[in-house]
């Protein structure tokens, strides 16, 4: 043993043991054993994931990839089934299982009403969870990469319905699973176009013979495998199912939009970043839906009332930005926003648990207010999350944003404008949410202030750590405006994007530029904070909204066009081919044949009637047919 990166199928396989056990013993485990069994897994993985970390930062380091068995090797086809550690998909494991350890822990307490069976059952859908975002990321191979690819969408299937009884989460669950399969349709077709031109779907010989490929080719491909991404990153237009997704509970969405699912996208086209850098029209096609699923779901998250739900479209508007990184190829600054964003969102969102458990499953933002002296933590940690994500520095959302913006200016000043549009959207929606839910006074019920209270250690203990988290990643960050060779993790994934830096033209934006875009963005952004406090605190809206804001309330009324041209028109389809094709012809060719051979049945039965009669006269008529045929064949 020289590694332990020989090792690395022990951080899937912890989890993947803690499904097994969880589940199958799910009706003779006690709850805090289950919720022990759950955590305690992860944390396994997250600690073999640091070992392995901290050698990928080694001075030199190189890709290893280990072959565990072999997978597929037909008509000249041969894929291993085997894991690839390099630097991204080493700090991947540590977002998965870092952020994902504090989920399970906060989940031990957030759960605790359930039943036992339950309980337990929760758990392993989470350990499933991780299991396949790890193996997604783990993967040498676009197969690897599509079994953990399938595994997510299961699993957010899976726990999106988690309460299967009430329809409604259901349908949101159902909704989340035939959105991913349109997009995993392209993904898939995406595979089949790798094979057809490299024969093979290993990174390493994909990548290294990329570059003698024909462009239109690399076009098609890297377009098809951007249509999977649309889905699982929920982007236009492909994106109407994260928002539903706050079906399930807090802590998944908060797994799905922080650790696992949402980063399932970004980390495909950050893997393949050398197809996407010699496919200059794929680029700009990720660039621009990027950018308006950036804005699209900001302008909606500003008129939302569920606290949940001005998360969620605030996840697929953060994701638009990573796209616009992946889009200019500021991949190192796409992968920084998932970090960055994987704390503070997760943060936020365990941060709505709270609230939400405080308030007794109050989600209404508009019925809330006043809760900072009755939550302290949990408004403090929010507040924090609030500021790293609407990008003040020196909170960690600044680094990761302006990166991608100043890249976005040097590719296209339009691009910047837009960009940061969005990010003055995402200070006041944010702040609007905080000061309708922290600040004035409580709007809820007498029962609801009576029992408001902190939440216990399991889930505060989460959120103290993400809030420090989400202060402090963004120095990892540093740019050079700043500091000379600061960025730590634009040195550490380097070799990851090499080619792809070596071969793409350099844009340089001048220190001075920069500074000026920086106070622009900073001041713009100071100034919509303040305007979202001072209102929202004195004047909450209680009603509803009105007039272009009732537009976006109800979010641009893009469910209803997609129920019109889309899901009506399939519905009629499949009533009109039920109707006319299923019943009056295949039902009537197939209920034919079995009615023809019944009535032949019925004939051939009256030959043993039981009747001598009967028996003489089909004996006549048999020797009549003989002495016909015999005379015939005589002639």
């Amino acid at each position: 043993m020289n590694s332990i990166i020989d090792l690395v199928y022990l951080v899937p396989l912890f989890p993947l043991i803690g499904f097994l056990i969880n589940g199958l013993g799910r009706k003779n485990l006690s709850k805090s054993l289950s919720g022990i069994i759950g955590s305690g897994v992860i944390l396994a993985s997250f600690i073999v994931s640091l070992l392995i970390f901290n050698e990928t930062r080694a001075e030199g380091f190189t890709a290893i990839t280990v072959n565990l068995f072999e997978f597929i090797n037909v008509a000249g086809l041969n894929i291993p089934f085997a894991f690839q550690v390099d630097q991204l998909s080493a700090l991947f494991l540590l977002i998965i299982t870092g952020v994902g350890f504090l989920i399970h822990v906060y989940s031990t307490s957030y759960m605790h009403e359930e039943a036992p069976h339950h309980y337990a059952r929760y758990f392993a859908y989470l350990n499933l969870f991780v299991f396949s975002m790890l193996l997604l990321v783990l993967g040498a191979n676009y197969l690897i990469m599509f079994i953990g690819w399938e595994g997510v969408g299961l699993c957010s299937y899976l726990l999106i319905g988690y309460w299967f009884k009430n329809n409604e989460y259901g349908n949101a669950a159902r909704k989340a699973f035939v959105m991913n399969r349109i997009g995993d349709l392209g993904f898939l077709l995406g595979l089949f176009f790798i094979i057809q031109q490299f024969g093979s779907l290993t990174y390493s010989e994909v990548f290294a013979n990329a570059q003698g490929t024909d462009t239109a080719i690399l076009t098609v491909i890297t377009l098809l495998l951007f249509v999977g991404a649309t889905g699982k990153s929920a982007q236009i237009p492909l994106y109407t199912w994260l928002p539903d997704a706050m079906a399930g509970p807090t802590p998944v969405s908060a797994l799905i939009h922080a650790a696992t699912m949402v980063t399932a996208g970004i980390y495909m086209i950050a893997r393949s970043n050398i197809l996407y850098t010699l496919a200059p029209v794929s680029q700009t096609v990720v660039t621009v839906i990027g950018l308006a699923t950036a804005i699209l779901a900001a302008t909606i998250a500003i008129k939302q009332n569920d606290i949940k739900k001005v998360l969620a479209y605030s996840t697929v508007s953060q994701l638009g930005y990573m796209f616009l990184g992946l889009g200019v190829g500021a991949y190192t600054g796409a992968v920084f926003h998932v970090m960055t964003h994987a704390f503070f969102k997760a943060l936020l969102f365990l941060g709505a648990g709270s609230v939400i458990h405080a308030m007794h499953h109050e989600q209404d933002i508009r019925k809330m207010g006043g809760l900072a002296k009755k939550l302290p933590t949990t408004h403090w940690t929010f507040l924090a999350g609030c500021i790293a994500i609407a990008g003040i520095p020196p909170f960690s959302g600044f680094f990761s944003k302006d990166e991608i913006l100043v890249h976005a200016f040097a590719a296209n000043p339009v691009y910047y404008v837009i960009g940061l549009a969005g990010a003055l959207m995402t200070a006041f929606y944010m702040f609007r949410l905080y000061a309708m839910t922290f600040r004035g006074t409580f709007r809820g019920t007498h029962e609801q202030e009576h029992h408001l209270h902190e939440s216990p250690w399991q889930m505060t203990m989460p959120l103290v750590v993400l809030a420090v988290l989400a202060i402090v990643a963004g120095f990892v960050g540093i740019p050079e405006l700043f500091a000379a060779d600061a960025h730590k993790l634009e040195h550490y994934l380097a070799p990851v994007f090499k080619a792809s830096t070596e071969l793409a033209e350099a844009h340089h934006v001048e220190h001075s530029t920069e500074y000026i875009l920086l106070a622009v963005s900073i001041t713009l952004i100071v100034l919509s904070i303040l305007y979202a406090l001072n209102r929202f605190s004195k004047k909450p809206e209680t009603g509803e909204a009105e007039g272009f804001g009732k537009v976006l309330a109800n979010k641009w009324y893009v469910d209803e066009l997609y129920n019109s041209i889309i899901t009506k028109p399939l519905n009629g389809l499949g009533a009109f081919t039920n109707r006319f094709i299923e019943k009056s012809s295949i039902d009537g060719i197939v209920n034919g044949v079995g009615k023809s051979v019944q009535w032949g049945g019925r004939q051939l039965r009256l030959m043993q009637s039981g009747q001598v009669g009967s028996y003489v006269l089909w004996m006549v008529l048999g020797i009549l047919i003989l002495f016909v045929i015999t005379i015939t064949i005589l002639k």
